[in-house]
């Protein structure tokens, strides 16, 4: 992670990423670790119809909200939409999930 998260109980469903610092808006929060995959299961993030990412890293906690403070990048990174608070869950819209990811990404670290 580039800064300092921690995962713990979530309000909104099972366990969240939360924020251990002041995120402030636009700051890169992680880039997404995992292996592709074409079957739906639990932590995958969809690219777009048919490819997705099996996410390993702790970015896999991450919760669905309709007001998200955080999104994703094409490149796989994960930023701040506007300033997090510390103690503050990271949330993205899944139905914002990269739709025109390149078919060459890099699934690495």
């Amino acid at each position: 992670m580039d800064v300092m998260t921690i995962v713990r109980d979530s309000l909104i469903q099972g366990l969240g990423l939360f924020s251990a610092q002041y995120i402030p808006a636009g700051c890169r929060i992680c880039r997404i670790e995992g292996q592709p995959t074409r079957r739906n299961g639990p932590h995958v993030l969809w690219l777009d119809g048919r490819r997705g990412i099996v996410v390993a890293n702790d970015a896999r906690y991450i919760n669905h909200s309709d007001q998200p403070n955080a999104c994703y990048y094409d490149d796989l990174t994960l930023h701040a939409l506007r300033d997090i608070h510390p103690g503050e869950e990271i949330t993205h819209d899944y139905r914002g999930d990269l739709t025109d990811a390149d078919d060459d990404l890099d699934f690495a670290a």
